[in-house]
């Protein structure tokens, strides 16, 4: 029933979507190709105990759909640079360069000419906000990795609302003066709120106390996750949904607090919102992590769609990926799935790898029962998941190699994942009879999905250098 509504209401939904957009929400799931889409919910339909069937995410059920190619000016596999500026511009770019075109020739990006006509302007993410992604709307850089310069031009941007992990780097110098990024932003204007509850108290403490009109105090906003009481960095990345913990920040905390706050600031507004962590966990080939990360990007979405429901004819949401990561293929031997085997996963590649690192680090050489434990923990091995003899000595190989110092990392341009976290995650993954033919990006097509108003213009096969002016296009 549940499922039968949200498909009526899209459906009637669709009657309003040739208006102009007043409000648009740029989804990007970073890496997130349709084998992500379509394992995420088919790994839902799994533990829920529907086989046959799938629960849908929220991006299926949009009445428009199609897909695009994503290769960059220099490759034809993109790296979130490249692709992050074609979303952003409308113009392809080689792999590493964002904001420029090939020849480093500044490309004005979407938010920037929205900005310009008086828009509000929000970009968020699961990781850090210079990253390249969301770099991608507001810098413009001949090098993705130049995050100190980045980060001064975010202070200097002008949009009103970012969300994320922090920044990489923070510390720099400028004029051979030490300078951070976030007391840069501060004297740009900017509210620095850390979690979502200091957020809330700032915008509830801004709010008008009587009906006189009054200027805003907090003018602009980065939200950012709580640093700990010895003011550890803000890290690279929010934690990966598997591995949350009460009173970590969530995208979809992070669209709920720019929503109102773009809202009561402005007539129109364009949010771009990514979910960061999909690409990191395809990076590690982890199955139940990316699928965890995908979903919860559709969370975020909901909150997004309960603001369209009461603007349908002024609201789009648009929902794309930047390019494919790993090679994901749901299938790998027969004709056979078994996505419910993932549910015994409790924590990620990362995590994982950190429990048998911090096991080394205690002890050289570790019992292979403590070993056993945390796969038996972690992944359910022996008790949920069977483990044949031949499995277990595999296992123990790698145990053994890792006792003499001779194991080798999984290499992985974000976390390396440790030979003992990795075997887990792969053997796993082989139970599922989920395949991977890279830890790097692929040049698979990517999904796009769309509602409201503009969204028919998303139908069908497109190159990404399309997204972007087609947006623009449906906001005149």
């Amino acid at each position: 029933m549940k499922r039968f509504i949200i498909i009526l209401c899209t459906v009637l939904c669709t009657l309003y979507s040739f208006g102009q957009a007043k409000y648009v929400f740029y989804f990007i799931g970073d890496g997130m190709g349709s084998n992500q889409v379509l394992g995420s919910e088919m790994y839902r339909s799994a533990i829920q105990g529907e086989p046959l069937g799938r629960v849908q995410t929220l991006m299926t059920t949009f009445p428009y759909s199609g897909h695009a190619s994503t290769y960059s000016k220099s490759n034809g596999i993109t790296d979130s640079a490249a692709a992050g500026t074609c979303l952003a511009t409308g113009k392809k770019t080689k792999n590493g360069m964002l904001g420029m075109n090939e020849d480093t020739i500044h490309v004005t990006t979407i938010a920037e000419r929205l900005k310009d006509k008086g828009w509000g302007i929000g970009i968020m993410t699961t990781v850090a906000i210079d990253h390249a992604t969301p770099a991608a709307f507001y810098a413009h850089v001949e090098k993705r990795n130049k995050y100190y310069k980045i980060g001064q031009q975010l202070a200097s941007s002008d949009f009103d609302f970012f969300g994320g992990a922090g920044f990489h780097h923070p510390q720099g110098k400028h004029d051979d003066k030490p300078v951070n990024l976030y007391r840069l932003a501060e004297k740009a204007g900017y509210t620095i709120a850390h979690g979502y509850e200091e957020a809330q108290q700032l915008l509830a403490d801004d709010a008008p106390q009587s009906t006189m009109p009054s200027k805003p105090q907090v003018e602009r906003m980065i939200l950012v996750q709580k640093t700990d009481d010895q003011g550890a960095k803000h890290g690279d990345n929010l934690p990966y949904a598997i591995d949350r913990k009460e009173g970590d920040l969530t995208l979809a905390q992070i669209v709920s607090t720019a929503i109102p706050f773009l809202d009561n600031r402005y007539e129109k507004f364009f949010m771009m919102v990514e979910g960061g962590m999909i690409d990191y966990a395809c990076h590690s080939d982890d199955a139940a992590t990316a699928f965890g990360e995908t979903w919860d990007m559709d969370e975020a979405m909901r909150v997004a769609y309960e603001f369209y429901k009461a603007h349908p004819e002024e609201t789009l949401i648009i929902v794309t990926a930047d390019h494919e990561t790993g090679g994901l293929a749901l299938g790998n031997s027969d004709y056979t799935l078994h996505l419910d085997v993932l549910q015994n996963q409790k924590c990620s590649a990362w995590v994982l790898s950190d429990l048998f690192t911090q096991l080394f680090k205690a002890n050289k050489n570790p019992q292979w029962e403590a070993v056993k434990q945390i796969y038996t923990d972690k992944l359910g091995f022996w008790t949920n998941v069977e483990i044949s003899e031949d499995e277990e000595k595999e296992l123990k190989a790698v145990y053994k190699a890792a006792c003499k110092g001779k194991s080798k990392d999984a290499e992985n341009m974000y976390k390396n994942i440790n030979a003992l976290g990795d075997a887990g995650i792969a053997l796993l993954n082989k139970k599922a009879h989920i395949g991977w033919t890279t830890r790097a990006h692929s040049a698979h097509a990517v999904p796009i999905f769309a509602i409201g108003a503009g969204a028919e213009k998303f139908s069908g096969w497109h190159d990404n250098t399309e997204i972007a002016p087609l947006i623009l296009e449906a906001t005149k």
